[in-house]
């Protein structure tokens, strides 16, 4: 079988490791980039990764490794995006993955051949035809921009483009969305800007990294085994002792459990609140030129709008309409990875996980590699599920499209565990 993987960041590197360990060596991952890493290759040139220069994880080193390829023990709690890009180089060298990647090469067009096969059309200008397709590029590359974007006539940026705040000394800037990247940029803005404003369309959990000295994925596991209506309210419980109401902060109370949304981990946005330096806004309204009018009739004049908004679900690769998630609130992918309509297509790392993603695509990796050396098999109805398990999905959390890709991590985990449990007998 002669496969073709689509990007050498987390998700196609464990691709390309889990295959070859079963004995699928006709691989090519093809990287547009000159190194692996994906979106952990740091660049001051905005647009290339969607990292900033003080990004650190927002899961914790126990809890973001590979299960073969431990991060070295002097890691700090939560690591670095330098830390990460070389722990994601130590494991391509460690397994020897680099053999199996044409870097420099992207993967301009994707259409499927005759007799269920692909026809990749290459940025050096040639085309090769492959079995199969593993599509691992990611979801932050395409900015979700507002719908008043034009009206502000000050300096409009998306969170994609930060790289550092030496842009925004003594500025009046507007952050846009309270997810983890609002609100790492807005503490990180703040040390340096006249002012700066958060501005939420609606109420986010703020959850600290620290849980009773330990991190908060690691102290979250401990409740795994209950019921998640119970884990919810222990969540509540433990939130409101340690930082109190979200209202004694001027931000609006969730009205929904903690995990319904994708929670944002951040132990600094609060003090910052509390000493003055960031100050919630409601949900813009409109704008006139640089002044922006806001849900609770206030308004205030700015200089740099920084919009946290999200990102698309593009595959640029593919013919128009092929495959269009883009306002997407339910992906029909069984398992979160295979297309009902295209068997020989697989999605790695497609995920909004509560916790690590590459855990989980380690696990779907392997879930492929049992599958193509047929010792697992897909259930007859995989297509009907496929529908089935997009809906239930989107039923477990809101319903916006920031939550298309969701899911809990443990059962996530368990649901793709089960279907590799079930060994083919030789």
């Amino acid at each position: 079988m002669k496969i073709a993987i689509i990007g050498a960041g987390c998700s196609g590197l464990c691709t390309i490791k889990q295959l070859v360990s079963v004995g699928l060596t006709d691989i090519t991952c093809f990287e547009k980039s000159d190194q692996v890493g994906g979106n952990w290759v740091y660049s001051d040139i905005p647009g290339h990764s969607s990292i900033y220069k003080a990004t650190r994880t927002i899961s914790s080193k126990s809890m973001s490794q590979f299960s073969d390829f431990p991060m070295p023990a002097g890691y700090p709690d939560y690591p670095s995006h330098e830390q990460i890009l070389a722990y994601f180089q130590a494991y391509t060298r460690h397994f020897q993955l680099e053999k199996f990647i044409h870097f420099d090469c992207c993967v301009e067009y994707a259409e499927k051949a005759p007799n269920e096969r692909w026809l990749l059309s290459l940025s050096n200008g040639t085309q090769q035809i492959y079995d199969y397709l593993v599509v691992a590029n990611g979801h932050l590359t395409a900015p979700r921009h507002p719908d008043w974007k034009d009206q502000f006539k000050g300096s409009y940026r998306h969170v994609h483009e930060y790289k550092t705040n030496h842009d925004f000394n003594n500025k009046r800037v507007l952050v846009v969305g309270a997810g983890n990247s609002g609100c790492d940029c807005a503490v990180d803005i703040s040390h340096v800007a006249t002012r700066v404003d958060l501005s939420l369309r609606s109420p986010q959990y703020i959850i600290p990294k620290y849980i009773m000295g330990k991190p908060t994925d690691t102290f979250a596991t401990g409740f795994e085994w209950l019921p998640q209506w119970f884990q919810d309210k222990i969540q509540k419980i433990i939130l409101r002792l340690l930082i109190g109401r979200y209202q004694d902060y001027q931000l609006p109370e969730p009205d929904f459990s903690p995990t319904q949304a994708h929670p944002t981990l951040n132990s600094a946005l609060l003090p910052r609140i509390r000493a003055g330096k960031i100050i919630p806004r409601e949900e813009i309204t409109h704008i006139v030129d640089q002044t922006v009018y806001f849900a609770d009739g206030s308004f205030a004049p700015y200089d740099i709008i920084l919009a946290a908004t999200g990102y698309q679900i593009t595959f640029p690769f593919f013919p128009p309409g092929f495959i269009n998630w883009e306002k997407a609130l339910s992906i029909s992918l069984h398992l979160r990875m295979f297309h009902p309509e295209h068997a020989n297509l697989c999605f790695i790392g497609l995920l909004q996980p509560q916790g690590c993603l590459w855990t989980l695509t380690e696990v779907q990796a392997k879930l492929l590699s049992l599958l193509l050396t047929h010792q697992i098999q897909l259930p007859e109805n995989w297509r009907s599920l496929a529908l089935a398990e997009g809906s239930n999905w989107s039923k477990q959390f809101l319903a916006r499209p920031r939550h298309s890709l969701e899911v809990h991590h443990s059962a996530y985990l368990k649901q793709l565990q089960q279907v590799m449990a079930e060994v083919i007998p030789s």
